[in-house]
């Protein structure tokens, strides 16, 4: 087998540059030994990387039965540490009960379906390194303010550091995807408990930002009728406006609210 065959309906794009295949593995500063899980690797682009670091423990996880074989063929030395399944059906319980990073070029049409992921898998995934759509990884990064800055922009923030890292050009890939892409990094933060509902959290943030237009008083009321004791900063503002810390705290005086009806 000399190549695979990328398959449109996988999203597949694969990396021919290999410096930025090994700037991408380099991005990785988790402490070392590190086990590590590579999310579609296809070819084996970022795989011949990481398989070179002796202080990592490197497994993939490809649907891709025709890259699977392309895998077991050419890398031997992967063993017993290639799945071939779908991550976002994957039980990472299967995988390590432990801390592990991260890495992979994602698949654009399903890269907010990982990231969720990630965010339920937070305890154990401490590192994050991936290629995704330009728009999406701004959006990620975006800060309050920024027309950008979204419903996973809180959510991954409240968890993880965000570092955009470098922009990535069309040409480099075979087949050439219409738009650009983007590396970026999130590492774990040493936040714990967010001190509120955390379901009400993603609740009031999802609410806002699919009302973004309107002030947080109007997009609310699905939540809480009555929002006469939270604070009038926060019904004044949009979404955008405010940071990871005043969501908590919004969230903490709707589910007040919530408990005086």
């Amino acid at each position: 087998m000399t190549e695979v065959r990328a398959k449109k309906n996988l999203g597949q794009h694969f990396l021919k540059d290999k410096n930025i295949a090994a700037n991408i593995v380099d991005a990785l500063h988790g402490s070392a030994p590190r086990k590590v899980l590579e999310i579609g690797p296809g070819m084996g682009v970022l795989t011949q990387f990481l398989l070179k670091k002796e202080d990592y423990s490197t497994s993939v996880i490809e649907i891709d039965r025709e890259s699977v074989e392309y895998l077991k063929l050419n890398y031997p030395e992967l063993e017993d540490r290639i799945i071939s399944g779908d991550f976002l059906r994957y039980d990472l319980n299967g995988f390590s009960t432990d801390h592990f990073s991260v890495i992979g070029n994602f698949p654009y049409n399903i890269s907010s379906q990982i990231f969720f992921k990630v965010l339920e898998n937070r305890e154990k995934i401490d590192e994050v390194v991936c290629m995704i759509q330009k728009e999406v990884a701004e959006r990620l990064a975006a800060g309050p303010g920024s027309k950008t800055y979204g419903i996973l922009s809180v959510l991954l923030q409240a968890w993880y550091k965000i570092d955009y890292l470098f922009t990535v050009h069309e040409n480099v890939f075979s087949p050439p995807p219409k738009v650009k892409s983007a590396v970026i990094r999130l590492e774990r933060n040493d936040v714990a408990t967010l001190g509120c509902d955390e379901k009400l959290f993603t609740q009031v943030i999802k609410a806002g930002f699919n009302q973004r237009r309107k002030t947080l008083r109007n997009s609310l009321k699905s939540i809480v009728p009555n929002s006469e004791s939270i604070d009038a900063f926060f019904l004044a503002n949009r979404p955008e406006q405010l940071s990871v810390d005043e969501f908590i705290e919004l969230t903490k005086q709707v589910e007040i609210a919530k408990r005086a009806i």
